[in-house]
């Protein structure tokens, strides 16, 4: 018999025990319990390490985390709130999906939301489900994902599409913006979106700290923004990741593009 590996991942102790008791009830499931973002990372370390992984990972939409300073490789992937934390579940299950694309990964939401269960499918969910369903529904969902397909509530499937549709909006203007840039602004860009300062920035591209302020000024216009923060959440609509840098310092090409 082929065991289905489940990895619930959920802050309220009570209900994490409680459903991965309920899924372990099954004769083809096993199940681990984490009770935030930086256990269910190591419990995903560690099965890579034994040569085992999960293939369903259950996270709650609402997870709070904050992440250790030791945390394992696959977290560098998990976007944060700017503060070293993650934001929530979602964010979490994009980090994962980079990191480790074959394992699928379901949304457990209080509620329906259209625009987070949009967020969630973006950020690589496989489905949004809602806690309080039957244990038989979320089998179903459970062995579907594991079949590629895609699961949601199907009250929540006009709103999602409506939120989804004004993302790829958002986007391509997002994109338009970026492509007005020059080269070497978007190199600025990208160090930016990196996390680095204008003194930062000045060093690793061998440019003085002047022509530097000039560059994120012009890009900061182009992009129509007036501030780092709202430049970075731009570019980051528009797919633009951060730079590369070299152990010397140089922006890293990748694919004939700047990395």
């Amino acid at each position: 018999m082929v065991r289905i590996r489940v990895l619930v991942v959920d802050d309220h102790r009570i209900f994490a025990e409680s459903l991965a008791a309920a899924l372990a009830a099954e004769p083809d499931v096993e199940v681990a319990a984490a009770g935030s973002g930086p256990a269910a990372l190591r419990c995903l370390e560690r099965a890579a390490a034994d040569g085992r992984r999960f293939d369903v990972l259950l996270v709650d939409a609402d997870l709070g985390v904050a992440v250790a300073p030791a945390v394992p490789v696959v977290a560098r992937a998990v976007p944060d709130n700017g503060e070293g934390g993650f934001v929530d579940g979602i964010s979490l299950v994009a980090g994962v999906r980079s990191a480790r694309p074959a394992v699928r990964s379901v949304v457990l939401a209080e509620k329906d939301d259209p625009r987070r269960a949009a967020l969630a499918l973006q950020a690589g969910a496989s489905g949004w489900v809602a806690k309080d369903c039957s244990l038989q529904r979320l089998l179903t969902v459970i062995r579907g994902v594991l079949r590629d397909e895609t699961h949601l509530p199907p009250a929540l499937l006009t709103g999602v599409l409506r939120e989804l549709t004004a993302a790829r909006k958002h986007r391509t203007e997002s994109e338009r913006l970026v492509e007005s840039l020059t080269p070497r602004e978007r190199e600025v860009l990208r160090c930016m979106v990196a996390g680095l300062g204008r003194k930062a920035v000045a060093e690793r591209l061998f440019l003085s700290p002047h022509t530097v302020r000039t560059h994120m000024q012009n890009v900061l216009g182009k992009l129509g923004v007036h501030s780092t923060l709202a430049a970075v959440a731009l570019a980051r609509r528009a797919g633009v990741g951060p730079a590369e840098l070299s152990s010397a310092g140089d922006v890293v090409e990748r694919g004939g593009q700047l990395a």
